[in-house]
């Protein structure tokens, strides 16, 4: 699985022309799930996404997480982060786990992560055409891939 981890001060999803979910300060993560990802990934950056210390403290420093921030979390699924661009100009997407496989995982992580960080996950609808609008804080953008830790 990889992840795009942003801090942000605010985030939304809209469907159509429908605000879907939206989230003030805290994270927004994109969530690609990769064919052979398991349990053990999203346990993995379950803990990782919880725990990362990118929000800062009283001196300024990134030292707290969206745990102790007490920040939102918007996941929204993100297949494109699996694109090959090896050859041509045109991505490839066959490394992206199928819809059978992928949407368990994506939701796995989503109701994991609700339950380490003691509050919902809003998220985006699998496989929809969505428009993500966010304000990237710092920036401060953090890329995890499960199969390099």
């Amino acid at each position: 699985m990889k992840l795009v981890i942003q801090r942000v001060t605010g985030a939304s999803v809209t469907i159509g022309s429908k605000l879907h979910s939206e989230i003030g300060a805290g994270l927004l993560v994109l969530v690609g799930v990769e064919t052979g990802d398991t349990q053990a990934d999203v346990d993995y950056l379950v803990r990782k996404t919880a725990m990362m210390r990118i929000f800062p403290d009283a001196e300024g420093v990134m030292n707290r997480s969206v745990i102790d921030a007490g920040g939102d979390v918007l996941a929204v699924s993100q297949f494109t982060l699996l694109a090959s661009t090896r050859k041509g100009n045109r991505p490839s997407y066959v490394h992206a786990a199928p819809h059978e496989t992928a949407v368990p995982l994506y939701e796995a992580y989503c109701s994991q992560l609700a339950e380490a960080i003691g509050r919902p996950v809003r998220q985006g609808v699998f496989g929809a055409d969505m428009k993500v609008a966010l304000v990237n804080d710092g920036p401060v953008t953090i890329i995890i891939d499960s199969r390099e830790c």
